[in-house]
């Protein structure tokens, strides 16, 4: 069957979130290239060079976290879209408290973490670089 992983995209900060999230899930970046990495016969911006072409984070249980800065020449306004929210299953409460606090800091909380009817733990929030979250955490 096929796995689905989370692509995100920044406009120019793809790197400080990257260096956020491997704080917050306690895990190290595995893989990371910049476009002034890219071979001759694809020239880059050289405003652009140190931006990052690729970056992936594995976050747990086989999930990789994986992003980029695009272009200036295909950016889009950076908005927190109501279409989507990367979803975090931890494996305790600690876990999902941690997990939570370091998404949200310097974000907005849309729903506080805490106990709710299906969850031991749920709260969900816009980290500051525009993406939403929601942290769920199910004792098995």
């Amino acid at each position: 069957m096929a796995s689905v992983t989370p692509y995100l995209n920044f406009n120019g900060h793809c790197e400080q979130a990257f260096l956020q999230y491997e704080t917050v899930f306690g895990t190290k970046i595995a893989f990371l290239s910049r476009f002034s990495e890219m071979p001759p016969e694809h020239p880059c911006d050289p405003e652009e060079k140190e931006k990052i072409m690729h970056v992936m984070l594995p976050i747990g249980n086989g999930t990789v976290l994986m992003g980029s800065d695009t272009p200036k020449d295909y950016q889009k306004p950076e908005t927190a879209s109501a279409s989507f929210a990367v979803a975090v299953a931890p494996e305790s409460e600690e876990e999902a408290d941690r997990i939570f606090n370091g998404l949200s800091e310097g974000g907005n909380i849309t729903m506080p973490i805490a106990k709710t009817f299906w969850a031991e733990k749920f709260g969900m929030c816009v980290d500051r670089w525009g993406v939403n979250w929601m942290v769920n955490y199910v004792k098995q």
